[in-house]
C-alpha cells in the first residue's frame, strides 16, 4: 500500500475546517474518518498488483558505450484496470534512462515498457526487480507489490580498435600474395615460380626449373597458414593498474581483439585464457564466424584480480593447452619486481617450445612527466619517471635477450602495434 501526496493536503485543508469550523475532537474525528474512507475506498478500487505477470525481451548482450532496448511486457489477468506507475530497477551500471514509466493495463489486456541501457562498466548487468503501483479513483492511495523479473544484458569490450582492422587486413593480403606481393623466408609455404627480376634473393633461385626454362626461375612463397595463436591475459593486481581512465586490462583485451580478428583473418587458430592465481575465462575451438562473440563473451566478465599472479601456474597452463608450436602472447605489465621474481625464472620451457611475445601497456603520464623541467617538484618527478622507464627498459632488454619479442606503447597504440608485430613475424616467416 502507498498514499499519496493528496492525502497530506486534504489532511492541511482538514485542519483548517478543524480551527474554523469544529475546533473540538469531533471534529478531528470527522476529518480522519473522511481521509480514512477515502483511502479504504481507492485500496478497495484499485486493480490489484499481486497478480500481474510480467515476461522480458529485447537485447542480451551491448558493446560498452552503445545502448540496448529491454522489452518488459505486463499481463493483467484481472477483473480491473491497473492505472499507475511502474518502476524498473537494474543495477546502477546498467545505465537505464528511464526507471518510472506510466503505466494503463486493461482487465484482461496486455501493454509494454521499453527501458534503454547504456552500461557504463563491462561485465553482467541484471535487472534487480519491478514494482508497480496502481492507484485508486480518488487518487489518495494505491495498491503496491514488487516482482522478480530476471532478466541479464552482458556489456561487451566496445573494440575500439577495429578501426586498424582494415588496413593491417590489407597488409595481410599483400603477405598471402593476394596483390602480387609474395614474401620470401624461412618457413614459409611454396607459392609458384616465376622469373628472376633484379634484386631477388638468389638463394630463391630453383636450378632444377632454370635447368628446364628458357630464363632463370626463382620460389616465390607465401606465410603459413593454420598456425595456432594462444593469447594469454594477466588478470593479476598489475591489470588493475589505471592507465587515463580505464585500468589496464581493458587496454589489453582491446590489443587482444585486434589480433585475435587479424590472426583468424590469416587462417590461424586463436585460443584465449585469462589468468592470475588460477584460470578466470577461456575461448578456444571457435570458426571464424564465431571467433570475435565467442572472445567478447569470455573477457566481458572479467575483472582484474587484488593478487599476485601464480607465474608457474600460467605457464603450466599454456603448455597445457599449446600442444604444438605456437605464438603465445601474453598481455601483461613490464613491472620489474613481478617479473623478474615471478615470470623470468619459469619462462624456459615456454620459450623452448613456443615463440613468446609479450605486449604491456605503457603509461603516457610517465613519459610525460620525465619530460617535465618546470620547477623542484618537476624535476623530481622526471627523475621518478627516468627511473621508472629505465627499470622498463632493463626488463625488456631480460626478454629479448632470452629471444621474446616485445610490445610496449601507449593504450591507443598497443593494439596496432601488436597486429603490426604479428604481421611482421608474419612476413619473416618466424611464425
Amino acid at each position: 500500500m502507498a498514499i499519496t501526496g493528496r492525502v497530506g493536503l486534504l489532511a492541511l485543508l482538514g485542519v483548517a475546517f478543524v480551527g474554523l469550523v469544529m475546533p473540538s475532537a469531533a471534529g478531528v474525528l470527522v476529518v480522519a474518518a473522511v481521509l480514512l474512507l477515502g483511502v479504504l475506498v481507492d485500496l478497495v478500487l484499485a486493480g490489484g498488483v499481486r497478480a500481474l505477470t510480467f515476461a522480458r525481451s529485447g537485447a542480451s548482450s551491448v558493446r560498452l558505450g552503445e545502448t540496448a532496448e529491454v522489452v518488459l511486457a505486463v499481463t493483467n489477468p484481472g477483473r480491473r484496470a491497473v492505472k499507475g506507475v511502474l518502476r524498473d530497477a537494474w543495477t546502477p551500471s546498467a545505465g537505464a534512462d528511464r526507471r518510472r514509466h506510466a503505466l494503463t493495463v486493461p482487465a484482461g489486456e496486455r501493454r509494454t515498457v521499453v527501458t534503454t541501457l547504456r552500461p557504463t562498466r563491462r561485465g553482467d548487468r541484471p535487472a534487480h526487480r519491478v514494482t508497480v503501483r496502481s492507484a485508486g479513483p480518488l487518487g489518495l492511495a494505491a495498491r503496491q507489490g514488487s516482482h522478480q523479473v530476471p532478466w541479464t544484458v552482458r556489456a561487451l569490450p566496445p573494440f575500439e580498435s577495429r578501426k586498424h582492422l582494415p588496413s593491417r587486413l590489407a597488409r595481410l593480403r599483400e603477405l598471402d600474395g593476394r596483390q602480387a606481393v609474395l614474401v620470401r623466408g624461412q618457413g614459409t609455404e611454396f607459392d609458384s615460380l616465376r622469373e628472376y627480376v633484379t634484386g631477388d634473393d638468389v638463394r630463391s633461385i630453383d636450378w632444377r626449373a632454370t635447368a628446364r626454362a628458357a630464363e632463370v626461375m626463382v620460389r616465390t612463397w607465401r606465410p603459413e597458414r593454420d598456425r595456432s595463436v594462444l593469447l594469454v591475459l594477466d588478470t593479476g593486481r598489475t591489470s588493475a593498474g589505471r592507465v587515463g581512465d580505464a585500468p589496464r586490462l581493458d587496454a589489453a583485451m582491446d590489443a587482444a581483439l585486434l589480433l585475435g580478428a587479424l590472426a583468424s583473418r590469416a587462417g590461424d587458430r586463436v585460443d584465449l585464457i585469462a589468468y592470475d592465481r588460477a584460470l578466470r575465462a577461456s575461448a578456444a575451438g571457435s570458426s571464424r564466424a564465431d571467433l570475435l562473440p565467442s572472445l567478447v563473451n569470455a573477457m566481458a566478465p572479467l575483472e582484474p584480480g587484488l593478487v599476485e599472479t601464480d607465474a608457474r601456474g600460467m605457464v603450466a597452463e599454456v603448455l597445457k593447452r599449446a600442444h604444438r608450436r605456437s605464438l603465445v602472447v601474453l598481455l601483461t605489465a613490464l613491472d620489474p619486481a613481478p617479473l623478474e621474481a615471478g615470470l623470468l625464472p619459469v619462462l624456459g620451457p615456454l620459450v623452448s617450445r613456443h615463440r613468446l611475445l609479450v605486449a604491456s601497456v605503457a603509461d603516457p603520464r610517465i613519459a610525460e612527466m620525465a619530460r617535465g623541467r618546470g620547477d623542484a617538484e618537476a624535476v623530481y618527478d622526471a627523475a621518478a619517471a627516468e627511473r621508472a622507464l629505465a627499470e622498463r627498459r632493463h626488463v625488456e632488454g631480460l626478454l629479448r635477450g632470452r629471444g621474446i619479442g616485445v610490445v610496449d606503447a601507449v593504450p591507443a597504440d598497443l593494439p596496432p602495434a601488436l597486429a603490426d608485430a604479428y604481421l611482421a613475424l608474419k612476413a619473416a616467416g618466424r611464425l
